[in-house]
């Protein structure tokens, strides 16, 4: 059996590492495709060589464009990848074009395809991840879960208890073989912060970054909390050029793109975090960090039933006041959360490798 495992994006690569890894001690034969939807060495590379990711088999080349172009891109390599050499199982993982289009190609050719991170859902179709979501789930066999509520979406939605498997959460994995590691680099002496005297901030989310007008709201209130706690913000790429025709605050630091373990490094250590992130909001409530979503919305909502997540939305007076309390107190108490053990990519390969597949799915060539 071949299982073809479909990485392509930022995000992607901390959540393919553990079922990469787990397969291969295995002796699965597993092929790792790197669809190049992230293809710098900021936004790429750095993940390979920190995590210790095994090289990609193929690498796609992708780039970037509109939603449309990406999408097209990593559909039409992945169908000639998988024409090329055939697969039984395409995993993939996360939200992104290259979840989706790779999803689409694999079931297309007969594949069984199978989605790590299954059943997330916000319930905001302005959000490009939540139509990415709901149309990988529709186009897969095994529905990976990493919560109890990403399974209960799933049950609502018709899709059947052989096709789901609450499995955890292979962001955790990767953060808790990474945190001590992390821990011992020199990123906060090189950025004159102290452990628990700053705070972390990430942007990119369309909504937050791409209306001037609600950048500016956003730098504005985080420039107040400035002045009573200093703030570290790694600048994604499509943030840094609308940030540059707008003046920040003294106490906001900009720094470039980080690499995995130095943004672990801060985010462990920071008083409270303020992002627009889904997989922050999963590392901060596994770290017990205080976490502030600037979002109306969270399609991760254990992180805010279990963990150290407040959802505040946009709104000044909320950002302002939530975070005055997590300066005060600190993170809101916190549960264990279920499957968040390091152990959730061991439990999804011994699924796959069971064989048969879900019931009821029949191939192109067995018809």
């Amino acid at each position: 059996m071949r299982i073809v495992c479909v990485a392509g994006a930022r995000p992607n690569f901390m959540k393919i590492k553990p079922v990469v890894d787990a397969l291969d001690a295995r002796g699965a034969d597993t092929m790792l495709v790197h669809t190049g939807q992230h293809f710098d060495a900021a936004m790429s590379d750095v993940f390979f060589d920190e995590l210790g990711l095994r090289p990609p088999d193929r690498h796609l080349g992708a780039g970037s464009g509109t939603h449309g172009e990406q999408t097209a891109r990593v559909l039409v390599g992945v169908e000639t990848l998988l024409a090329e050499e055939p697969a039984d199982i395409v995993v993939v993982v996360g939200d992104v074009n290259s979840t989706v289009a790779a999803s689409l190609a694999a079931a297309k050719a007969g594949c069984l395809v199978a989605h790590v991170e299954a059943g997330l859902r916000s319930r905001d179709w302005t959000m490009p991840e939540e139509v990415n979501r709901v149309v990988t789930d529709r186009l897969s066999d095994y529905l990976f879960s990493p919560s109890a509520d990403a399974v209960e979406n799933l049950r609502a939605e018709g899709y059947r208890d052989d096709q789901i498997h609450l499995v955890g959460n292979v962001m955790i994995d990767t953060l808790l073989a990474n945190v001590e590691r992390a821990r011992r680099r020199p990123t906060l002496g090189a950025l004159g912060v102290e452990e628990g005297a700053y705070g972390l901030i990430t942007l990119h989310r369309p909504a937050n970054v791409d209306d001037p007008a609600m950048l500016r709201t956003l730098t504005d209130v985080l420039g107040e909390i400035a002045k009573d706690l200093p703030l570290v913000f790694p600048v994604h790429p499509r943030t840094r050029a609308r940030l540059a025709e707008m003046a920040l605050a003294p106490g906001i630091t900009l720094t470039d793109p980080m690499g995995y373990l130095d943004f672990i490094a801060l985010e462990a250590s920071a008083k409270v975090v303020l992002t627009d992130s889904g997989g922050v909001q999963e590392e901060t409530s596994a770290l017990g960090v205080a976490c502030i979503t600037l979002r109306e919305n969270t399609e991760r909502p254990v992180t805010v039933e279990l963990g150290t997540n407040v959802v505040v939305g946009r709104d000044p007076q909320r950002i302002r006041d939530e975070a005055r309390r997590a300066i005060n107190d600190g993170p809101k108490p916190s549960q264990e959360i279920p499957g968040w053990d390091g152990h959730a990519g061991d439990r999804i390969a011994d699924v796959l490798l069971r064989g048969g597949g879900p019931e009821g799915h029949v191939r192109p060539t067995d018809r």
